[in-house]
Formats: structure tokens, sequence, C-alpha cells
């Protein structure tokens, strides 16, 4: 099996299984994150033909909170967020391309489109409640060229924008600079100063997307 192979499969497993039991990756460790991490990233560090806009969500605070909700209450919430995020991914012509325990990885052909996803994603996770909490939706976008390799992407321009959501606080949309170079003049952004993303280049800037015009 190939590293790219090995790489796909243990990152849809992951997602499979977290989704399922999200509690899972405080049993088993991050070992096996780093594994796929390293896999993904070594295998493509090379880039693609066509530029896309990546967005990565997840829910700030949800593991914590799993913790102590437990699984039932934590897989009902995920069902819920999911609902809600996902049909707002389609309409603005995303496509999900993996689901990752408590958020997702989608692109789109748009860095407008894939803003437009991650405000409207915030908003609906903000109506879902489950056991008297309240998830709050966290979103990272970047434009770049990935690597495909099957249904997947791979490469530096993924990395960055995990990095990108990563950086999110509660409720907040973070983008990186070359996001907000296509986007329309009516945008309302702020610039986010405290960023530190590893692997990321040099001077890279990120902003907070208050609402599009």
């Amino acid at each position: 099996m190939s590293a790219e192979q090995a790489s796909g499969i243990l990152g849809q497993q992951l997602a499979l299984v977290t989704a399922e039991r999200p509690s899972v990756l405080k049993e088993v460790g991050f070992s096996a994150l780093q594994v796929w991490q390293y896999l993904s990233e070594s295998q493509g560090r090379g880039h693609g033909d066509k530029e896309v806009a990546i967005l990565f969500t997840d829910l700030a605070g949800f593991s914590t909170w799993a913790l102590h909700a437990g699984d039932t209450m934590a897989v009902e919430l995920l069902r819920r967020v999911a609902k809600g995020v996902e049909p707002v991914v389609v309409a603005n012509r995303g496509r999900v391309v993996k689901r990752l325990g408590d958020g997702l990885m989608a692109v789109f052909d748009s860095a407008e489109q894939a803003v437009a996803a991650a405000c409207e994603a915030r908003s609906a996770t903000a109506e879902v409640e489950v056991g008297g909490h309240r998830p709050q939706l966290r979103a990272g976008v970047h434009v770049g060229t990935p690597r495909l390799l099957g249904g997947d992407y791979l490469g530096v321009d993924v990395n960055v924008a995990a990095r990108v959501a990563a950086a999110a606080g509660p409720g907040e949309v973070l983008i990186s600079d070359a996001v907000r170079a296509q986007l329309d003049d009516g945008a309302r952004l702020k610039r986010k100063w405290r960023f530190s993303g590893k692997g990321t280049p040099a001077g890279l800037k990120v902003f907070v997307v208050d609402g599009l015009g």
C-alpha cells in the first residue's frame, strides 16, 4: 500500500469513528492523527492545477463538553449541526470532502461561496441546542491549488486552511489574505493581529469576517 493510500484510508476511518464516538480520540490518543497528518503532508507538497477555496469548520470546546455530556448527547449534537451545516455548503455550490469528528472540510470554486457558506453555517449552528448546550462553530477559509488525490485534497494549502480555522475563536470565521483579495469591497473584515500558524507561510495575514456585502 502506498503512503497516499494509507493516508486516505486512515483519514476516512478516523472521520467515521470520531463521528460515531466523539470521545474515541481520548482513548486512542493523538498518535494516529499525527501519522495521518505526516502522510498527508509528505505526499502533498506539490500543487494541483485548479484553484479552489478550502473551508474547515469545527465546534469550539466540543471535546470538553462531550466528555461531560456523554456519547449519546454528543452524537445527537453532531447530527443536528451536520443537518444545519451541510445543506449550507451544498447551497453555496460547495462539496464536503470529509467529515472530521465535530467538523468538516469542504471545497468551493470561489472564495465568496466559501465565506458565505462559513457565515451561514455559523448562524445555523447557533440555532442548535442539546441538553442546554449551544455549540459555537468556528471556521477558516484559504484559497490555493491543493493536489486532488482520489476524492481528497492534500498539500500545503490544505494545511494553511486548517491552521487558519484552528486559530479562530468561538463563533469566529477567519480568512487568509488570499481570500480577502478575492472578496468584494463590501465585505466587513477586521485584521486578527494575534495569529501564529505553524507550517504556514511567513507573513500570512488573517482577517475576521463580520459579514459580506
